[in-house]
């Protein structure tokens, strides 16, 4: 990286550091109708520092559901263009009561900034706008175009971006797609993903007597509600982990001999997994360990359960309804609208008496896996070594970005993902937060690959 370059960087460093939690202060919470309005703020937010970073082209684009922001940057003597991809939206904050601050009121501290989308994904995605203005302030140029797709329905499964990447195949053209969504390996261990899981969701309603009953009166003589929900979730997995639904592993595409065994020398990821999660013993299918688990194995979830009385002390009633959430995360060969059927089967087929049982389908999205033979990759690898002086691992990851596998059908173009998070950092729980070191080192790391990458 040329000097000037760097010297940009740590010059500016406590005015972007400011920009970034002017940033995470939007609560662009895409799930909740109640944040439309802030998922807009965002949006017009990510306009305005994609103009500040110095982009030509700079628009706000509609969607049925929130914007699209895209940028863009050219130059007739370029001949290679780097599409970058982000989401400016962020998860619900609950519980909230579990937070050490705010989630929305930025803090530092132990050099670590705390905030909800600090790592997942505004902090990740604001490191590529730095990366760029950097090169354009000092340059005055970019050795290749660049184009930016940021979008706000991320953390809801991406609805609209599938029909937005269809109808704009031409606008998105590129050579390469990089997103910084993932993260590394460990603190000072970079790791570029070449595998995401994909995920369908399903909640389910049981439904007994008309409505809730005198436990006294009538227990004992009709269903139970939560009993039967209970009964019928337990159907889904055995006692080792093992999903029992009908077809849920047919299609699945097992890894290499080869990927699991370069899987052992990257280390004892069992008694790190427990320390980190504070758990006495891990749990999980039989026959793979607890990384193979995260990264090359689907799952089933159920996320969260409720009916019947919840309040203080004790009602005694037979609940009429129970509910419950259920997510898998899926590896390639598996589809999720097969999976959600397969599962709709089997609840229909261990209905216990006495209830009906619906379902209602929510977030899906394909798996993803990567080839890595591409030079691009080679260069992301280099440029994390460089600046972190560790030799880049190739990794999956056991999260989900639904839209990638959209881009590989729709653009036909090598993705790399390349994430400067770390696992610890909560994105998705109370307390997340994105370490600083690799907020500077993932600035360097990006100028790096920008300025050495090799497109043939």
């Amino acid at each position: 990286m040329s000097n000037n370059v760097l010297t940009y960087i740590h010059e500016n460093r406590e005015n972007h550091l400011n920009e970034l939690i002017e940033f995470l202060r939007i609560p662009s919470i895409s799930a909740l109708s109640d944040h439309k309005g802030d998922v807009r703020k965002a949006a017009e937010w990510a306009v305005q520092s994609l103009e500040k970073a110095g982009l030509t082209t700079v628009e706000l684009m509609e969607t049925p559901g929130h914007p699209v922001v895209y940028g863009e940057w050219s130059s007739a003597d370029n001949t290679h263009t780097i599409l970058v991809y982000g989401h400016y939206d962020v998860q619900p904050v609950d519980p909230v009561e579990l937070w050490d601050s705010p989630p929305f009121e930025p803090v530092i501290h132990d050099e670590k900034l705390f905030a909800r989308g600090a790592s997942d994904d505004k902090g990740q995605t604001f490191m590529h706008i730095k990366a760029v203005e950097a090169l354009l302030k000092v340059n005055g140029k970019l050795p290749f175009n660049v184009k930016f797709l940021i979008e706000g329905e991320e953390e809801i499964g991406s609805p609209s971006l599938d029909a937005f990447v269809a109808d704009n195949k031409e606008l998105l053209a590129a050579d390469v797609l990089l997103i910084s969504d993932t993260p590394m390996l460990g603190k000072g261990r970079p790791a570029v993903c070449t595998g995401l899981r994909g995920m369908c969701s399903l909640q389910v309603d049981v439904k007994g007597a008309k409505g809730d009953l005198h436990s006294g009166l009538y227990g004992g003589a009709v269903q139970n509600s939560i009993h039967a929900l209970v009964q019928l979730l337990d159907t889904l997995r055995d006692e080792n982990g093992r999903i029992q639904v009908e077809g849920f592993y047919d299609n699945v595409i097992e890894p290499t001999a080869e990927e699991r065994e370069s899987y052992k020398n990257l280390g004892d990821y069992e008694t790190e997994l427990k320390d980190e999660l504070g758990v006495r013993e891990l749990f999980g299918e039989k026959g793979y360990t607890a990384r193979e688990h995260t990264w090359i194995r689907p799952t089933l979830e159920v996320n969260g359960i409720y009916g019947g009385f919840q309040g203080e002390g004790v009602k005694t009633v037979i609940p009429s309804e129970a509910h419950a959430k259920i997510t898998c995360r899926l590896v390639p060969g598996q589809d999720p609208d097969q999976i959600s059927e397969f599962i709709e089967k089997h609840l229909e087929a261990h209905t216990p008496p006495g209830v009906t049982v619906t379902t209602k389908r929510f977030d899906k999205g394909k798996p993803f896996l990567a080839p890595t033979d591409h030079p691009a990759f080679k260069t992301a690898a280099d440029s994390y070594e460089k600046v972190y002086g560790e030799p880049a691992l190739f990794t999956r990851m056991g999260g989900s970005i639904p839209v990638v596998e959209t881009f590989d059908q729709v653009l036909n173009i090598p993705i790399l993902l390349m994430g400067f998070g770390l696992p610890s950092e909560n994105f998705h729980a109370p307390n997340e937060h994105f370490h600083l070191e690799n907020y500077d080192k993932g600035i360097e790391t990006l100028i790096t690959y920008w300025e050495t990458v090799t497109f043939d």
